[in-house]
């Protein structure tokens, strides 16, 4: 086993024992919250030491180092560490302070409730306010679903937790993400879904939204994600970038605890509070952002599919639908996710949505605003994905690509839904599967039975349906038949049966019937095979 197995193993153990502490207690959804909640006040904790290392230069004992500054250059230490985190954790509220409180036997639940109470208020009236207002609520210490003795159940939990080697060349929280999702999302169904694109679908999107804008002058500077569930696709897009410019990465999500989430996931992803603006609240119902920047470098988004959405009349006054003729549908907000990201794309920037293959035929009102989509060249590439690649839902989906200033008059197609590995009840696109797609995508070339580039006048010929059938021909044609062959081979199969007919006949015969009845009922056996 190599060294980077081992890593994944430690992690996975880690994550596995605290899981199991909680399971049975209440299922993935919940206590994935419990699980996130406590690695990312374990990350703070140690980004606290490193900050104070790295301001005092000392290399040994981080915690008695902090402790002695804390006492004797108190100011000097909460200003450093405020300059580089923007948060402060006192050193007996570290996570291994808890731990050696845990392992004396001096530990209660009420410890845990002040230290992250204590956290979120070292952070009022410091711009990373916002960035930790209300990130622990959802680590409910209070519930009735922990069990007789609370403080007992989180004794284990952050036990089995300070196992995790945060000091690893790895995501680590990404790395938990990927793990509990994909050994606990079949307990925790769609609900799973709601927050995580597979990374699979994620390296697609990314990948092509940074095309030319990896370093230099272009690089990509800003990246927005109207629902961005726990960051994952924000930050994926920033995996794709070498340049030495920052990024400042842009996010709203409904979901509150999905929200806290992301920007856990951020931060411990080592993205600074100046760089996050992400906010809680529905971004078809009022739009956001509306001040500048209000248009990034690329739009990416993974939406809920065909989500019910408030299109009352008075929308179409709204400048992020006004253009397109039409509303979408009550029932499928599809489209109307795909414009709120258009409308917040720079003209130089490109944008990635992942959406049900419906949008690519259905007609009326959603037909009216692709058929305008395609008459202002807007969309770039249509990608279809392989079907059960989504823990929320089995339906086969499709990536969009879409640009404001495209240079040429064309769409490409791709049907990428035949080629995926099969694992356990998922199917799961490999590395050379996302190679090809993204390869396929920057040639712009026709390949056979698996990608077509389309004008737009043959796209107009087909009614502005860009069901990808019409355009990339999978069709296998059957083997021509050998009649000769055929005949020949019935022809054995009757002497074959008569011949076997004639022994089953023979054996028949020599048979005789106890009674009347019997042999009344042996003879008629017998005339089926004469």
């Amino acid at each position: 086993m190599d060294k980077t197995e081992t890593k994944s193993k430690s992690l996975e153990n880690a994550l596995w024992n605290s899981a199991n502490v909680l399971r049975g207690k209440m299922d993935a959804s919940e206590y994935k919250n419990y699980l996130l909640g406590l690695i990312f006040y374990r990350f703070l904790s140690e980004k606290t030491l490193q900050a104070v290392m790295d301001a005092t230069g000392e290399t040994e004992n981080p915690i008695e180092v902090y402790k002695n500054y804390w006492a004797e250059q108190h100011d000097d230490i909460v200003s450093a560490l405020y300059d580089d985190n923007g948060y402060i954790i006192a050193p007996e509220d570290l996570f291994d302070s808890i731990v050696d409180r845990i392992q004396k036997h001096h530990f209660q639940i009420s410890d845990l409730k002040q230290v992250l109470f204590n956290l979120e208020q070292s952070v009022k009236g410091h711009p990373a306010e916002s960035d930790f207002e209300g990130l622990f609520d959802d680590i409910d210490l209070d519930s009735n679903r922990l069990g007789k003795n609370p403080s007992q159940i989180i004794n284990d939990v952050i036990l089995a937790l300070k196992d995790i080697n945060f000091n690893e060349d790895r995501d680590v929280l990404g790395d938990a993400y990927e793990y509990l999702i994909s050994s606990f999302a079949m307990s925790a169904g769609k609900k799973a879904g709601e927050f995580y694109t597979p990374r699979t679908v994620s390296e697609i999107i990314a990948q092509i939204v940074t095309i030319n804008h990896k370093s230099g002058d272009e690089q990509l500077r800003s990246v927005y994600d109207p629902t961005m569930g726990s960051g994952s696709l924000l930050l994926t897009v920033a995996d794709q970038v070498t340049g030495d410019y920052p990024i400042s990465y842009h996010g709203q999500e409904l979901n509150t605890t999905t929200y806290n989430l992301a920007r856990m996931n951020l931060m411990l992803h080592g993205v600074s509070y100046e760089d996050i603006h992400v906010h809680n609240g529905d971004t078809l119902d009022i739009d956001w952002p509306t001040e500048e920047p209000y248009q990034f470098d690329a739009v990416v988004m993974n939406p809920p599919y065909s989500a019910h959405w408030d299109n009352n009349k008075d929308r179409m006054s709204d400048p992020r639908f006004r253009d397109y003729g039409r509303l979408a549908p009550k029932s499928k907000a599809d489209y109307a996710f795909l414009l709120h990201g258009l409308y917040h794309l720079k003209p130089t920037g490109t944008m990635g949505i992942v959406l049900p293959h419906g949008v690519l035929f259905r007609g009326a009102a959603e037909g009216k605003i692709r058929e305008e989509l395609i008459a202002k060249n807007q969309i770039d590439a249509v990608i279809g994905l392989p079907d059960n690649i989504f823990y929320s839902t089995s339906i086969p989906t499709v990536i969009m690509i879409l640009k404001k200033d495209k240079t040429d008059d064309n769409i490409m197609f791709i049907d990428a839904s035949r080629e995926f590995d099969k694992e356990r009840n998922q199917n799961v696109l490999t590395d050379e599967n996302i190679k090809k797609i993204v390869e396929t995508y920057k040639k712009r070339e026709n390949v056979d039975k698996y990608a077509h580039v389309a004008s737009l006048a043959e796209i107009k010929e087909n009614d502005y349906n860009l069901n990808i059938p019409r355009y990339v021909d999978t069709f296998e044609p059957e083997l021509p038949v050998d009649v000769d062959k055929l005949v020949k081979d019935m022809k054995e199969t009757d002497a074959e049966i008569k011949r076997l007919n004639g022994e089953i006949g023979s054996m028949l015969d020599e048979l005789v019937g106890t009674d009347t009845d019997a042999q009344q009922q042996l003879d008629k056996i017998k005339e089926l095979f004469k």
